[in-house]
């Protein structure tokens, strides 16, 4: 398990805290290194894609139908590129063949994309 996703009581107390991030200084002297040890930075907030149960996904499918055929607006939360985000937007269409669903952005006309594999969690606003 993945000591950043423990509680804190859980830890052992007697590791000391460390530096925090003063301990990559000295390696970013040179703007290649100061690039490299920023992506090693920025990498160790990532988290791997979670795995949804069957239940969960049967949820979220009759939740993006209802709301596609009611107008609904939603709160969709995302899995992308390590990170979780999450954006409202107005269902336009469920595409089942590319496993897409395609939406507008409630506070403008762009349009969203998201593969159905991404998505963690959908709210009814």
């Amino acid at each position: 398990m993945d000591y950043r996703q423990m509680k804190k009581e859980e830890l052992n107390s007697n590791i000391p805290m460390g530096r925090g991030m003063i301990k990559w200084a000295p390696f970013a002297t040179m703007p290649e290194q100061f690039e490299s040890v920023q992506n090693i930075i920025h990498s160790q907030d990532k988290i791997k894609r979670p795995i949804l149960t069957d239940d969960r996904v049967d949820l979220m499918s009759r939740k993006m139908s209802y709301a596609l055929h009611h107008k609904l607006p939603v709160k969709i939360e995302y899995y992308y590129d390590g990170f979780r985000y999450s954006v409202d937007v107005e269902i336009i269409k469920i595409d089942q063949w590319s496993e897409v669903l395609i939406g507008r952005y409630i506070d403008s006309l762009d349009s969203f994309f998201i593969p159905f594999i991404d998505i963690l969690e959908i709210s009814l606003l």
